[in-house]
């Protein structure tokens, strides 16, 4: 569907394409980095690490070789604003060290090594490789380009109030996944002093925080999250005009992968 509209869609200039082949010369370097790293290290989670950082760069570099056009910017503070947000919820985690390839895990790369096949060190390998380094961040790539469509022909380039308003809901969704953490993490930071302390567990026995948002919804940090760029894809729906364009590849390949790391989570 991706390719179909992007060869059936308005086609990209040749300023957007020109920053798309240049902006695909850090992803490829970023998957190289990933790859390498993880193999060497052991450690599979170097893409985690800069889930929440690389994109503020995509968009700033797309926005700089741009010119630094209104909607551009107002989009590029926003992924700013949701990058500094997640990686602040990354690290209290342990996800960082100074020894930058070290750090937490992923957990369920472990699991996911225990079971046939995965745990043949060359199939690990080209998993590690072709998913982990080179799908998901070529994913990361993709959710940011709805940037780009800011710079085609026939766009409005003045800010809008349909603009104003995608950015009120934006944000919006960043402070409930804020929250929707942070009471995960009270949660799980609770029921662990609990177990060290040998207390009573209560309500903490069941495991998984089942009030206050997630009293609503299963996971409301993802629902946000796929939210969060969903919207950040109506930015490529006012420029547009076209509900339906080539930058929608990236919010849909994303619920794909939540509903499947959701599955295997809950599994």
């Amino acid at each position: 569907f991706p390719v179909t509209i992007f060869y059936m869609g308005t086609p990209l200039n040749s300023l957007q394409t020109e920053i798309l082949w240049n902006a695909s010369y850090i992803v490829s370097g970023v998957i190289a980095y990933c790859f390498i790293v993880g193999e060497l290290s052991r450690n599979n989670s170097q893409v985690d690490k800069l889930w929440s950082v690389i994109p503020i760069v995509y968009v700033w570099f797309m926005s700089c070789e741009g010119g630094m056009e209104p909607r551009m910017m107002l989009m590029s503070t926003l992924v700013t604003i949701w990058g500094i947000r997640l990686t602040y919820n990354f690290a209290r985690r342990g996800a960082y060290q100074w020894k930058f390839w070290a750090g937490e895990e992923d957990y369920r790369w472990e699991e996911l090594r225990k079971r046939p096949g995965f745990n043949n060190r060359f199939v690990w390998m080209l998993f590690n490789l072709f998913f982990i380094s080179a799908y998901q961040n070529v994913l990361i790539f993709l959710f940011t380009l709805p940037i780009l469509t800011a710079l085609g022909d026939n766009v409005n380039k003045d800010l809008t109030i349909a603009d104003w308003i995608l950015a009120a809901l934006y944000v919006g969704a960043v402070v409930v996944e804020f929250i929707a953490d942070q009471q995960q993490y009270d949660f799980q930071q609770e029921k662990h002093r609990r177990i060290k302390a040998g207390e009573d567990l209560g309500e903490y026995a069941h495991g998984f925080v089942r009030t206050g948002l997630w009293s609503i919804m299963r996971h409301p940090n993802y629902a946000m999250e796929q939210s969060i760029w969903i919207i950040f894809y109506g930015f490529s729906v006012v420029a547009t005009g076209e509900w339906i364009n080539w930058s929608i590849a990236g919010c849909l390949l994303l619920v794909i992968l939540f509903k499947g790391s959701s599955d295997f989570s809950e599994a």
